[in-house]
């Protein structure tokens, strides 16, 4: 463990770098780091894909999950007050409830940033308050606990890591837009109480903190209050990993163990993802913003070990990960909700939680600002436009737990299901996803953009505006106009810059072969390298455009050989979205299992501005197989095809149109 010298050493030597010290995760001082994130609110959806989205998360999604969550359905808010002794009765809910509104509160602070809406920002000052009411005296906060009078820190079954973690993030993200105070105390007494507790080690609470949001919480408190002692805990909470056996303990009955929380390897000897996928992305994310802060090597190595495990041997196409609701780890541990062994990707019990998606797309932000290599970058845009975004309906009002990637009536019986279900649904008992996804919409042009030493670089594409200082406290404003994700061209405007040379970092996307760059209507003469960034250094002018040009053709996209779930299958992808075909866009009583996709089919992309809110969508012509399936094995002649045109659509709309079947992969007759 590094000692608190050496950090504020570190510190120190990092102050003579400036930067933005507002964003999502303040790297301003962060010495091991290659970008830095822009302010909250620096950058804006203007028009286009993104912009919807935002709108529909300003106008409906927060509102209407508002309204849930401190209603009698969702009860979070009550909660609280039935803990602050504002009224009688009893906890609803998971025990990580709090945290879930947490979350909410943290996506209606990204609201403000934007909208600057001071009735938004007096209701959190209302909620704020009752929180403080319900925290006890030394800090400790947990409605469930406090409520049904369990003893505090008894068994990690109830998630109390979890809530104390999306505490100090919210509290942050508000301190940092508002400049208040008021949530930032709670959440420092909080941290100051699991100080006291868990810095000395004692053993009977050695085996805490096994969903460790509290790990990224803590360093983004470090980072926002300067106070070491945070630090050194959420490194103390990574170095508690991985050093017990894996026996029954007091703490943790009635409670997984083993790979199943990530506690039989040690994180700096890990070499592949284990257990439930939540668990695990939550826990990398955070030694990675610790890793950012302390520049430990063998900690980094571990996280370039575990991102390349799971990108490229446990991801699904569309950015998901989790492959299985139950299953065993390589080493013959039980896991549920998460990883199972390399290639393993089944499609119609795929489980793919809506929050792993999004804690993947976390991990590779933070890798992205360590390392300022574009694969990273690469990862978050397929999660975003794909198994994120699947996880809520086009009206911003329903939900998804799991996000399979075919869907068979009758294949499943879902009454015997927890958290599967054939359609979204309006509320989720276990509500840790909708308010993880709204929350990810509402900062997701703090993604957009990154600042390099000497220039900004261009992460994700969207209508933008962008307003914020270099690394050098020089202004630049940028305009960002496209059709992305639906047409591969992105102008940029340089409106304000300074007048030395700086770089402009351009993502050419792993999928975009092709490309093109020009500067004022000039082509420049140089290699676009998919899955890199291209830099351009030149001393930019107001006025000065630049113009990238990606190709956007229809593309078959095959698995790797050892995935025996699609062998001979195929999925068809255009830019970064993935495609479906769905039950409405087929012939009645057809069945999913007998589509086929013919090699030679003609696909051709067309907007389509009146279906499911407006989208591109891929014309082509699909083999109907005539078929019965009523044994399990049957002998065939040569099959019998009717041949039909269909509509694929993006894999995040489908199941908007009614309870239906779907897929994403297609067995393809070569022809």
């Amino acid at each position: 463990m590094r000692s608190i010298n050496t950090i504020v050493t570190c510190l120190i030597l990092a102050s003579i770098a400036q930067g933005q010290t507002n964003g999502i995760i303040d790297y301003s001082d962060s010495p091991h780091t290659r970008f830095h994130g822009i302010d909250i609110g620096d950058c804006r959806w203007t028009d286009g894909f993104w912009a919807k989205k935002f709108a529909s998360c300003e106008q409906t999604m927060v509102p209407h999950m508002g309204d849930i969550l401190k209603g009698e359905t969702g009860h979070a808010l009550n909660n609280f007050k039935i803990a602050a002794g504002m009224q009688k009765g009893t906890h609803q809910g998971f025990s990580w409830h709090d945290g879930d509104f947490y979350k909410w509160m943290e996506a209606c602070v990204y609201l403000y940033a934007i909208n600057q809406n001071e009735d938004l920002l007096s209701e959190l000052d209302q909620l704020i308050e009752i929180i403080a009411d319900a925290q006890e005296p030394d800090g400790y906060l947990h409605t469930e606990i406090q409520i049904e009078k369990i003893p505090h820190f008894s068994n990690r079954r109830f998630h109390e890591m979890y809530n104390c973690g999306h505490l100090y993030t919210a509290a942050c993200i508000h301190h940092r837009v508002t400049g208040k105070t008021n949530f930032l105390k709670i959440a420092t007494k909080n941290a100051d109480l699991l100080y006291r507790l868990f810095q000395p080690r004692p053993k009977q609470l050695s085996r805490f903190g096994f969903n460790q949001t509290q790990i990224m919480g803590l360093a983004e408190l470090y980072r926002t209050t300067k106070d070491a002692r945070y630090l050194e805990l959420a490194e103390i909470f990574i170095n508690n990993r991985g050093n017990q056996h894996d026996a029954d303990h007091p703490t943790v009955t009635g409670e997984s163990i083993g790979d199943m929380v990530q506690e039989r390897v040690p994180l700096r000897k890990e070499t592949e993802a284990v257990g439930h996928a939540v668990l695990a992305l939550y826990f990398y994310a955070g030694a990675a913003d610790v890793y950012a802060e302390t520049g430990e090597q063998a900690l980094l190595n571990a996280l370039d070990r575990l991102w390349s495990n799971v990108v490229d041997k446990k991801m699904y196409l569309t950015g998901a990960v989790g492959q299985a609701h139950y299953g065993i780890s390589s080493r013959r541990d039980r896991i549920s909700e998460g990883f199972v062994g390399e290639y393993v990707m089944p499609n119609s019990s795929a489980y793919n939680e809506t929050c792993a998606n999004i804690c993947n797309a976390m991990f590779s932000y933070r890798m992205l600002n360590i390392k300022g290599e574009s694969k990273y970058a690469d990862v978050m845009e397929r999660v975003l436009f794909n198994s994120a975004l699947s996880g809520i309906s086009i009206s911003g009002t329903h939900y998804f737990y799991s996000n399979p990637l075919r869907l068979v009536e009758g294949a499943r019986d879902y009454s015997k299901m927890n958290t599967e279900s054939p359609r979204r649904k309006p509320y989720l008992k276990c509500f840790c996803c909708p308010p993880n996804l709204v929350r990810t919409i509402a900062k997701s042009s703090a993604w957009a953009y990154s600042l390099s030493e000497n220039g900004v670089a261009v992460n994700l594409y969207g209508g933008n505006s962008l307003s914020t200082q270099l690394r050098d406290q020089t202004a630049i404003d940028l305009t960002q106009q496209t059709s992305y994700p639906w047409d591969g061209k992105v102008t940029i405007t340089i409106e304000r810059c300074k007048d030395t040379a700086f770089d402009i970092h351009l993502r050419i996307p792993d999928w975009a072969d092709g490309s093109a760059v020009s500067v004022n209507g000039r082509k420049l003469d140089r290699e676009l390298v998919p899955g890199r960034y291209a830099t351009i250094n030149r001393q930019w002018a107001p006025g000065d455009v630049l113009e990238l040009d990606m190709p956007m053709p229809v593309r078959l996209v095959e698995g790797h050989p050892r995935i025996e779930e699609t062998r001979n299958q195929v999925a068809i992808v255009r830019g970064p979205v993935v495609y479906c075909i769905e039950s409405p866009d087929l012939p009645e009583e057809t069945s999913i299992l007998n589509v086929y996709l013919p090699s030679n089919s003609n696909l051709t992309a067309e907007f389509h501005p009146d279906l499911l809110g407006g989208l591109t969508a891929i014309e082509g012509t699909i083999a109907i197989r005539n078929r019965s399936t009523s044994t399990m094995y049957q002998t065939i002649k040569q099959p019998a095809w009717t041949m039909q045109h269909a509509t694929f659509i993006p894999y995040f709309a489908w199941c908007n149109r009614g309870e239906c079947e779907m897929t994403v992969f297609l067995p393809v007759i070569w022809q």
